[in-house]
């Protein structure tokens, strides 16, 4: 609770630093439209399901560095079977869902069973899917053209609230995609198993914990929210190339998760410190645009946040086995 009551209270103080920063000499601020907190929030829901499905990895003590690449599968995928293919957006969805999942499976696979190291495994999937959806698109962008606009609702919808501001449907979805990884991880026997299992795999696996299976699901169900949220983002933006399309989410997924509390060694985290972890991220990025007047400095700040977050996760794993 310390942690995340620390996360909101830094999460606070950039918001209202960026909101001072953006007060404009005609007392107009440029921050605190209408308009900029919708896109917030919209980003904010977005990125917040690659960071939940980069945590669920994560607490097992494992990583995976081809959520961009399962985005750019996803994104390229669903308006080719909708678009390109005739396919019902309705059954295409679900479909690419499953593809999403089935990726997952072959990491789980491919650590569990051949015992490669989630590093290696999932290194090599960032290449390879990219590179093989380039092929498949031959690099050309898909996309929806200027129909599906009732499909396209899920990312660029709103819930009006008054006149000039709505909640962002991805949003909704988001807090959706969290309440439910919420209940799994605390309220249900294999939420506690995973984090038994990045606590300490071999004493977990003593205690009759299914060691295998459980990192089996974490990565299919990373990969299944990865291709979740692949799916938002190229509703949201009607198009997509796989030659740079969801380049670095995995960073952007993997430093909300680490801001958001969840411990790289695993065993630690929780999913409202990952929201409030992404919805920071988010927030760090929209000040240095105002700031700077530029997103130059976008990744030195993603960078610097894995980096203060594994050197504490380090400090703190010293001084527990200090303690011991």
């Amino acid at each position: 609770m310390k942690k995340i009551l620390g996360i909101a209270g830094l999460l606070f103080a950039v918001f209202v630093a960026t909101s001072l920063l953006a007060q404009q000499p005609d007392g107009s601020n440029t921050f605190l439209t209408a308009y900029n907190l919708e896109n917030l929030l919209q980003r904010v829901g977005m990125y917040g399901v690659l960071s939940i499905a980069a945590a669920f990895v994560i607490v097992t003590g494992g990583i995976d560095l081809s959520i961009g690449s399962v985005v750019c599968v996803a994104g390229c995928a669903l308006p080719h079977l909708v678009a390109t293919a005739g396919m019902s957006p309705w059954a295409a969805l679900p479909l690419v869902l499953a593809l999403s999942a089935a990726i997952g499976l072959w990491h789980g696979f491919l650590v569990v069973v051949v015992r490669l190291q989630p590093f290696v495994v999932t290194l090599c999937g960032l290449l390879l899917y990219r590179g093989l959806m380039r092929k498949f698109t031959n690099d050309a962008t898909k996309g929806f053209g200027s129909g599906f606009d009732d499909f396209r609702w899920i990312a660029t919808g709103r819930v009006q609230l008054t006149e000039s501001f709505g909640v962002p449907v991805a949003f909704l979805v988001m807090l959706a995609v969290a309440a439910v990884a919420a209940v799994f991880l605390n309220r249900t026997v294999w939420g506690r198993h995973l984090f038994a299992l990045g606590r300490n795999e071999e004493a977990a696996r003593f205690s009759g914990v299914a060691t295998g299976r459980l990192t089996v699901l974490a990565y299919v169900l990373c990969s299944l929210l990865a291709g979740l949220a692949g799916c938002l983002f190229v509703l949201d933006v009607n198009s997509a190339r796989a030659s740079d399309f969801g380049n670095f989410y995995e960073l952007y997924a993997i430093a909300g998760a680490v801001l958001g509390g969840v411990a790289l060694r695993g065993g630690e985290g929780s999913v409202l410190g990952v929201v409030l972890g992404a919805a920071l991220m988010r927030v760090l990025a929209m000040a240095i645009n105002i700031v700077a007047d530029s997103n130059q400095l976008e990744f030195a700040i993603v960078g610097a946040v894995i980096l203060v977050g594994a050197a504490a996760d380090e400090s703190v794993r010293r001084l527990l086995r200090r303690r011991r």
